[in-house]
């Protein structure tokens, strides 16, 4: 059966369908989400014949993003988000048809690159996306200490403060320092002024019990030059204070960063810091002594990507390794990617080209978008996701791919 993916037409049930899907409270700032989250004209819709008559069988939506790559350049993306099929209509073929179109779209656009947020990591992959950077959520106790003697003298200029992040012009400083620092950063992810207006949108029914996210900034003669979001949670212990602070994701440089951490885990009434996505390679694990100098230390998946055009995307990123390397790539839903390519990168600088040579290596092309950002994939050959036909291919490759500092995480959208 052909399933017809087409541009939603109606808002509210458009809505309705993801607050079916989500399960969420119902309120009436969803409306407003929906219009600060995705524009009009990236809002996708499918309608079986034989599926619910009130609320759409699937729907689907895009960002409009840009991702830093390694190297420093910072390019437009798809941000794939809002996905959901309605409960009854599971199984068949809507999601896969809505994923086909979604590609479809990005590759006549001339977007190379589509990335997500998982919300279940076993679906994805099934549709050329890999997980591409990793974060560490990170609890430490009030008072720790970070040391990094060659740090010191920068941070000491730097000054911090705390604002509330839906007042007026917040969200656009976070943006505006977001965008300055996307290029030193690989794997950010910046969002639109609409977007980061969402982040600040919260209604009197979410915040039951609940504190306003707050903002704190880093400041240099009298500019931003990193941020991050958190929110205090009260908790006493015996008549102590033993509260918890939430922190988001950290935008800014090692300095910045160092005098934004001695900030949030100094805050009166908390006994904790959460920090919950820290990158692989954040400084502060070294600042505080390593991984068992935490209170708790857990691993997730942050940003997948997608190569939507092999040939294209290649090209958009720096490589700190050469490698000349045929490879047999395998793409099911975007067929214009799939057979052999001709990878090479030189001097810091890749290019991409069609082949008949035989080929060194044949993989999925959800492999390529794992490594994209500078993650490491060679050990996805041992693991049997990967199959070499001449020695030694594959490490070149996956050398070539990885970065010498692990990708950001990015803001979930």
């Amino acid at each position: 059966m052909s399933i017809d993916v087409r541009l939603s037409q109606d808002a509210q049930k458009y809505l309705a369908t993801d607050q079916l899907v989500w399960f969420g409270e119902v309120t009436d700032s969803d409306a407003e989400h929906l219009r600060l989250g995705l524009p009009e004209d990236q809002r996708f819709v499918v309608d079986l014949p034989a599926g619910p008559e009130d609320l759409h069988s699937g729907i689907y939506g895009v960002r409009p993003m840009e991702l830093s790559l390694p190297g420093g350049s910072v390019v437009p993306i798809a941000g794939l988000t809002w996905v959901g099929v309605h409960p009854d209509v599971r199984r068949r073929g809507v999601l896969a048809a809505m994923m086909t179109d979604h590609l479809t779209r990005c590759h006549d656009a001339g977007v190379a690159i589509s990335a997500l947020h998982a919300s279940e990591t076993g679906i994805y992959g099934r549709f050329g996306y890999g997980m591409a950077a990793l974060m560490l959520q990170v609890s430490i106790g009030r008072g720790t200490t970070f040391t990094a003697p060659h740090l010191e003298e920068e941070a000491s200029g730097i000054t911090t403060q705390l604002v509330t992040m839906s007042a007026p012009g917040v969200t656009d400083r976070m943006r505006a320092c977001q965008v300055r620092l996307a290029g030193d950063l690989p794997g950010t992810i910046v969002g639109s002024a609409d977007f980061f207006a969402l982040m600040s949108l919260e209604p009197a029914e979410a915040l039951r019990d609940k504190e306003a996210r707050r903002v704190l900034f880093a400041r240099r003669d009298g500019e931003d030059v990193g941020f991050v979001g958190l929110r205090r949670e009260h908790k006493w212990e015996r008549a102590r204070p033993s509260g918890t602070v939430v922190v988001g994701t950290f935008c800014g440089l090692p300095a910045a960063r160092l005098a934004l951490a001695r900030r949030v885990v100094d805050i009166d009434l908390m006994g904790t810091t959460k920090l919950e996505a820290i990158g692989a390679d954040d400084p502060l694990l070294g600042w505080i002594g390593g991984p068992r100098d935490t209170g708790d230390l857990q691993t997730w998946d942050s940003t997948w990507i997608r190569l939507v055009d092999v040939g294209a995307a290649w090209s958009l990123r720096s490589f700190e390794g050469d490698c000349d390397v045929v490879v047999e790539v395998e793409d099911r839903s975007a067929p214009w990617n799939a057979g052999r390519w001709r990878l090479t990168a030189s001097g810091g600088s890749g290019a991409a080209r069609r082949t008949d040579d035989d080929a060194d290596v044949t993989l999925d092309v959800a492999v390529l978008g794992a490594g994209f950002l500078g993650h490491g994939i060679g050990g996805l050959l041992r693991a049997g996701l990967v199959r070499q036909h001449r020695s030694g291919a594959y490490a070149e490759l996956a050398r070539a791919m990885r970065t010498l500092l692990a990708p950001e995480p990015s803001i979930g959208f």
